[in-house]
């Protein structure tokens, strides 16, 4: 009996993958679209979304929630499958090997997005769970009317204090250099608020404690002077916000990535693999926001369905 072979498989069940979803059904391929955890990613753990032109103060929840209906009410199959690896045969198909089945394919689009990167710090490790935290919408609320520190300079470290501020009842926020990376109406945000204090030129050496966090080391990377922040057992928290790490371990071997791991693409998300293509934040870009990753999943399914030669989205 043959196996059956689909027209797409979209990796990934980010905004990326589900706008891909979106496109493929509307160009009529036989997707099918593979997540590991909780469709959204990333997305879902962000509490506001303010700037996703027409649906204003939304949060990442229910922005992702109606992409999936949308997707599922146009038709797309989405199962839950984490993908281990991802192989192309020498007649041209794609073998996408999840731990509950194999799909087999004319063409895939890779949106597996990415996970937080660790600060590096001594201890960082250790104290996940227990005063170290890489999201803010999901720990925050333990450190109600508590110190918080957030480690970062850009817009995640800004968004994330900025709504820690509505719950600790301090936020410090440490940034290596003399300037945020962040958009400048979040920094001046950040500055007007009472509750947060600005640390340039600041970084954490380390951590420590018994069961939960009791102390930490900080840098003044101007003098070089190291100091220690030390507080009652559980009475602070640490919100490392410093980038994130492409998921592109599947992909080795079949794209070129640059130094930072991230998938290389032309304009229309493919790569050098013919039928291989690459979406959302785990592709090479100047800006990776949700509206990003969604145009990119529309770009990428149109594309494939291009390569495939089949209807394409007008």
């Amino acid at each position: 009996m043959s196996e059956h072979v689909h027209d797409l498989v979209i990796v990934g069940g980010g905004p990326a993958g589900l706008s891909a979803a979106i496109y493929a059904s509307r160009s009529m391929l036989d997707a099918v679209t593979l997540e590991r955890e909780a469709l959204g990613g990333q997305a879902i753990l962000t509490s506001e979304i303010d700037n996703y032109p027409g649906v204003p103060h939304a949060d990442g929840f229910s922005l992702v929630e109606a992409m999936r209906a949308q997707a599922e009410g146009l038709g797309a199959r989405i199962v839950m499958d984490p993908v281990t690896s991802i192989e192309r045969d020498d007649s041209g198909l794609f073998r996408v090997s999840g731990l509950e089945a194999t799909y087999v394919s004319r063409a895939v689009i890779a949106a597996p997005g990415a996970r937080p990167r660790p600060a590096g710090f001594e201890g960082e490790s250790e104290y996940v769970g227990r005063g170290v935290s890489y999201c803010a919408t999901c720990d925050g609320m333990f450190y109600r009317n508590k110190h918080v520190f957030v480690i970062g300079g850009g817009n995640s470290a800004a968004e994330e204090a900025l709504f820690l501020s509505r719950i600790a009842s301090e936020v410090t926020v440490v940034v290596r250099k003399d300037h945020m990376r962040a958009q400048r109406a979040l920094v001046e945000e950040l500055e007007r608020n009472e509750k947060v204090e600005l640390r340039y030129l600041t970084s954490v050496v380390s951590v420590s404690g018994d069961a939960l966090l009791s102390d930490m080391r900080l840098r003044d990377n101007a003098t070089g002077r190291e100091y220690a922040e030390n507080f009652e057992e559980g009475s602070r928290g640490v919100f490392v916000l410093v980038g994130r790490v492409p998921e592109t371990e599947a992909l080795r071997g079949l794209v070129s990535l640059d130094e930072a791991g991230y998938a290389i693409t032309d304009e229309g998300m493919a790569t050098e693999t013919p039928g291989l293509f690459v979406a959302g934040d785990a592709r090479r870009k100047p800006l990776r926001q949700i509206v990003t990753a969604a145009s990119d999943g529309a770009v990428a399914a149109t594309s494939a369905a291009a390569f495939l030669g089949l209807p394409v989205e007008g």
